[in-house]
């Protein structure tokens, strides 16, 4: 596990025991990675809630409820269905704040619009307006990978 990760992940389980929350993820590029690192972490089943991989937008329409009219009009790597994941996700768990992520971790996959290493975050909570971050990573799929859960974990302990 990453160093850096690892006490990401350790002072996001303390600020949540703290307010007795849970977290939930709604994960796209990353495939799951915020989820395996906090479950790394022993003892996670008390804060960490559960976490969605939805890959596909049927995925995210289904698990989480994303607007098919906000796939087409915005599109997967947006502020819209960030958002809508962020959202989402609380509504369809028992966790009190969420971490979406949705983007481009390459090699493949990126436009001129949207080149690979484009990434939209966005964090919802029981009392906190949802909030978003638009990110351009470089590096290769592991590493912008690596980056977008960094920035998930930083993102949702600034909030709290």
């Amino acid at each position: 596990m990453s160093n850096q990760i690892e006490q990401l992940v350790i002072k996001l389980s303390e600020s949540l025991l703290k307010r007795e929350w849970k977290l939930v993820t709604a994960e796209s590029c990353t495939g799951g990675g915020v989820a395996y690192y906090n479950t790394n972490l022993a003892g996670s089943s008390n804060w960490f809630e559960r976490g969605f991989v939805t890959y596909s937008n049927l995925a995210k329409e289904e698990c989480l409820g994303v607007k098919h009219e906000t796939l087409i009009q915005w599109g997967a790597v947006s502020e819209q269905t960030a958002s809508e994941m962020a959202e989402g996700a609380l509504e369809n768990s028992q966790a009190q704040v969420s971490i979406a992520i949705t983007g481009i971790a390459g090699p493949d996959g990126g436009s001129i619009e949207k080149p690979v290493g484009t990434v939209w975050f966005a964090w919802a909570g029981i009392n906190f307006e949802t909030q978003s971050q638009l990110v351009s990573l470089k590096g290769d799929r592991q590493e912008i990978r690596n980056q977008c859960i960094e920035i998930a974990l930083q993102g949702l302990l600034r909030l709290l």
